[in-house]
C-alpha cells in the first residue's frame, strides 16, 4: 500500500481542513497551470519541427514566469465605448468557477475539499458558468469581433452540454454515485475500458465546451482577431488566459477521475498516479492541438447536434440494459462488448450523417 501523502482525516479541525485544502487547490491550479503552459510550448515544438522557449532559464522552464511578470506591468487599457464594471469582472467570473470545480476532485482517498454526494452534478453546474464571463467580455469590449467570439462561446456550450452530461450517465450507472470520491472507489478497472464510447464523447465534448483545438473558434484568430480577448490586455487579459489552461486542466483532472480510475494504482504514492494521469490526458489535449485542423462552425454545430447527441443517448441505453440483464457480470466482460459497440456505432453514425470534413480552415 502506497504511502498516503494527504492522510483522509488530514486535518481534522473543519475550518483548518477548508483553509489547508483551499490553498492547496489554488497553488496547485497556478503551478500546474504555469507547468502546463510551459509543456504544451515544448511539446508542440517538437512535434512541429521548431524551437519552443529556450532563453528564460534551463529549456525555458521560467518563460511563463517571465510571462506573467510582463503582463503586470503593460498597462491596462479599457475600451471607450465600452463598459467598464463588466469589462472588469469579466475575467473574474471566468476564472472563480474553474478553481471552484477542484473542490470536489479527490487527489488521493479522503483528499479533497468537500466530497458532495452530488458531486457530478456540482462540476456540470459550475464549469457552465465560465461561458458567462466570456460572454461579458465580449460584450463590454463593444467590439463586432469580440462580441462574435463570445456568441461562439455559447452556441457551443449550449450544445455541447447535452452530450457531455448524457455521457456521464454511463459512469455514474456503473458507480451507483454522483460522488466523485465513490466513482474512483468503484472502478476495479478504469471506466474508459467499460465506457470507451462515453470516454469519447465527454472528451470531445468538453474540448468543444473549453475552447481547445480543433473546436477553438471563441478566438480564431484568422477570422476574428483574438475574439472575446481582442480588447484585453494587462493582467486582465492574464487571468483570462489562466481560466482557459485552467479549464484545461479541470478537464485532465475529471477524466482522470471518472474514466482512468482517479488516484489508483500500483507501487506509486496515489497523489503522484493522480498526477501523472492528469498529465499523460493534457498531453493528448496538446497532440490533437498540434495535429487536427480547425473546424468550421458550421462543422462545430453538426458534430454536436448528428454525432455525439444520438450517439450518447444509444451509449446511455447500452449501459442501462447491460446494467439491467447483467448486473452481476465482471466489468471485464464488458470490456470487449463496449469497445465493439463503439467501433460498429462510430463507423456507422459517420457513414449516416456526412460531417464534412473534407473541408476544414487551415
Amino acid at each position: 500500500m502506497a504511502t498516503q501523502f494527504l492522510p483522509p482525516d488530514w486535518p481534522g479541525n473543519f475550518w483548518a481542513h477548508w483553509a489547508v485544502f483551499t490553498v492547496i487547490i489554488l497553488v496547485f491550479l497556478l503551478l500546474t497551470v504555469m507547468a502546463f503552459i510551459w509543456f504544451e510550448r515544448r511539446a508542440m515544438a517538437i512535434m512541429q519541427s521548431r524551437l519552443g522557449p529556450n532563453r528564460a532559464g534551463p529549456f525555458g522552464i521560467f518563460q511563463p514566469a517571465a510571462d506573467a511578470l510582463k503582463l503586470l506591468i503593460k498597462e491596462d487599457v479599457v475600451p471607450a465605448a465600452g463598459d467598464k464594471v463588466v469589462h472588469w469582472l469579466a475575467p473574474v467570473v471566468a476564472f472563480v468557477p474553474v478553481m471552484m470545480v477542484f473542490a470536489v476532485v479527490p487527489f488521493q482517498g479522503g483528499a479533497l475539499l468537500a466530497d458532495l454526494n452530488v458531486g457530478v452534478l456540482y462540476i456540470v453546474a459550475i464549469s457552465s458558468l465560465t461561458a458567462v464571463g466570456i460572454f461579458m467580455a465580449g460584450w463590454s469590449s463593444n467590439n463586432k469581433y469580440s462580441l462574435l467570439g463570445a456568441m461562439r462561446q455559447v452556441a457551443s456550450v449550449v450544445s455541447y452540454e447535452i452530450p457531455v452530461v448524457l455521457s456521464l450517465i454511463g459512469v455514474i450507472l456503473l458507480a451507483g454515485s454522483l460522488s466523485l470520491q465513490q466513482i474512483v472507489q468503484a472502478q476495479e478497472i478504469p471506466f474508459i475500458l467499460v465506457q470507451p464510447l462515453g470516454f469519447l464523447l465527454f472528451f470531445c465534448g468538453a474540448l468543444a465546451e473549453i475552447n481547445r483545438a480543433p473546436f477553438d473558434l471563441t478566438e480564431a484568430d484568422s477570422e476574428i482577431v483574438a475574439g472575446f480577448l481582442t480588447e484585453y490586455s494587462g493582467m486582465k487579459f492574464g487571468l483570462l488566459f489562466l481560466a482557459e489552461y485552467g479549464e484545461a486542466l479541470a478537464i485532465s483532472a475529471i477524466v482522470t477521475t471518472l474514466f482512468l480510475g482517479g488516484w489508483r494504482g500500483p507501487l506509486l504514492p496515489d497523489w503522484l498516479w493522480f498526477l501523472l494521469k492528469v498529465g499523460a490526458v493534457f498531453f493528448f489535449i496538446v497532440w490533437i492541438r498540434t495535429t487536427v485542423p480547425r473546424v468550421r462552425i458550421d462543422q462545430l454545430m453538426a458534430l454536436a447536434w448528428k454525432f455525439l447527441f444520438p450517439l450518447a443517448l444509444i451509449n446511455l441505453l447500452v449501459t442501462a440494459v447491460e446494467i439491467l440483464v447483467w448486473p452481476d457480470v465482471s466489468l471485464w466482460l464488458l470490456v470487449p462488448v463496449n469497445f465493439a459497440v463503439m467501433i460498429v456505432l462510430v463507423l456507422l453514425w459517420s457513414k449516416l450523417f456526412k460531417l464534412g470534413w473534407g473541408r476544414v480552415n487551415v
